[in-house]
């Protein structure tokens, strides 16, 4: 009776709407019945810990029970978040201010806290510069991540007043791109997102993606922006790039550059510079790092104690069918 309540509850739960739009979308596509689709959503919620935008994102619709279990859905990742990563260590990754203080020497980048500066140090940091990034020093509340261009402002006065008012307290350096990224999407700053697990002294590099930006500044996959693996040994682009809509991209659609077959450059010292961050976390394990490439090499831009797991096995990337999680099992069995 316990478990029926269970059952009961999490189906309660569930965002209805959202089931009922995922199966009027995958009816679309596939001509299935919607009520089976429904009643199939809802299964893969109560066994696979998958939500609705799990089943769509990653085709559960055309996986066997057996390839299912394979996928890294919401509560699967979730779950390894939890075995692995201490959440009083959370305030590392939570903090801007915090996190670039931990990694001064990987960020490769002047920074300042508005919080803990004048505002003849703040006159000061911006004088010399003619753009800067601002960024919120938090995740919580607003959300800021701006790139400011100095002109734009009378004055030191009311470009102060302009941050303290959007509440971006962190100011820093605007990353100059390499050359290599700068020609597959100028306008973004093409980052790589690394996904490593640390344990018993060892570090995992579980995944490598390079995440380009289309027509404009933003580079995020829910934004618009493509997703593409990276070979792991080599650095090289062997896929082709995909958006969350669903297209794919063999080449740039705006500059046409050719993004399979791309080798990313420093890919040595960017495998370096990940292994070295991963090892100055060991309580919290789990960590998606994004690095970006600037004219000097490899440089940190953050770290993601709660790393998303929509781009780990998209479809097109996964053509066996088998996603991620025997690999994260596999790593933690062997520790």
């Amino acid at each position: 009776m316990r478990n029926i309540g269970y059952m009961i509850e999490r189906i309660l739960s569930m965002n209805i709407l959202g089931i009922f739009d995922v199966a009027n979308k995958v009816h679309k596509k596939t001509k299935r019945n919607r009520l089976v689709l429904i009643i199939d959503i809802i299964w893969c919620g109560l066994r696979h810990m998958a939500g609705y935008v799990d089943y769509y994102v990653f085709e559960m619709y055309n996986l066997n029970e057996q390839q299912r279990r394979t996928v890294m859905t919401r509560g699967r990742n979730n779950a390894f978040i939890r075995e692995l990563n201490n959440p009083k260590f959370r305030y590392i990754f939570e903090s801007k201010k915090i996190f670039h203080t931990q990694f001064s020497d990987l960020i490769k980048r002047e920074w300042l806290s508005l919080e803990d500066s004048t505002f003849v140090e703040f006159a000061q940091f911006v004088e010399i510069r003619k753009d800067i990034l601002a960024k919120s020093n938090t995740i919580n509340g607003s959300c800021c991540n701006e790139k400011i261009v100095i002109a734009d402002f009378d004055d030191m006065y009311s470009l102060w007043y302009y941050l303290q008012d959007k509440k971006c307290t962190i100011i820093e350096d605007v990353i100059i791109q390499h050359h290599q990224m700068q020609q597959i999407q100028p306008d973004s700053l093409n980052s790589i997102r690394f996904v490593t697990i640390f344990l018993d002294d060892k570090v995992h590099i579980v995944r490598a993606y390079l995440r380009i930006g289309k027509s404009h500044s933003v580079n995020s996959y829910d934004g618009g922006s493509m997703v593409v693996p990276i070979d792991v040994k080599t650095g090289i682009i062997h896929d082709v790039a995909v958006d969350k809509s669903g297209n794919y991209y063999r080449q740039h659609p705006v500059t046409n550059t050719r993004i399979q077959g791309f080798h990313v450059p420093y890919w040595n010292e960017c495998l370096d510079l990940v292994k070295d961050a991963a090892t100055r976390t060991d309580q919290v394990r789990l960590v998606g790092w994004d690095v970006g490439l600037s004219i000097n090499g490899p440089l940190l831009i953050e770290g993601n104690q709660f790393p998303c797991h929509d781009i780990y096995q998209l479809p097109l990337h996964t053509p066996k069918k088998i996603g991620m999680v025997p690999e994260f099992k596999e790593i933690i069995r062997t520790k």
